[in-house]
């Protein structure tokens, strides 16, 4: 039997790398792969304690997180996209679309 500690050790570790991927990074494909990693963790930890607590809301929580983070993905993607159509570049310093 894996101890709980185990797996909140591995979900802070993904978080900490998570949050360093996207403030550190400047492509905009990076950023969007370091906040998957972030909902990641999170799943992680929900799931642990619904498996340590015995009961099913963490998992619930976690099939919603997954449902979400898949609509972040398409539509980050696609701004991703546009972004790159429209400017010809994913270095998220050089595009200042909301500017007046």
């Amino acid at each position: 039997m894996v101890p709980l500690s185990f797996y909140l050790t591995l979900g802070a570790i993904i978080f900490g790398i998570g949050v360093w991927g996207a403030l550190i990074r400047r492509n905009a494909i990076v950023i969007l792969m370091s906040i998957e990693l972030i909902f990641n963790a999170v799943n992680i930890t929900l799931v642990s304690f619904s498996n340590f607590l015995g009961d099913f809301r963490g998992q619930a929580f976690a099939i919603f997180i997954i449902a979400v983070a898949a609509a972040e993905a398409a539509i980050g993607l696609a701004i991703v996209i546009c972004i790159h159509r429209l400017k010809g570049t994913l270095n998220v310093d050089e595009v200042n679309l909301l500017k007046w």
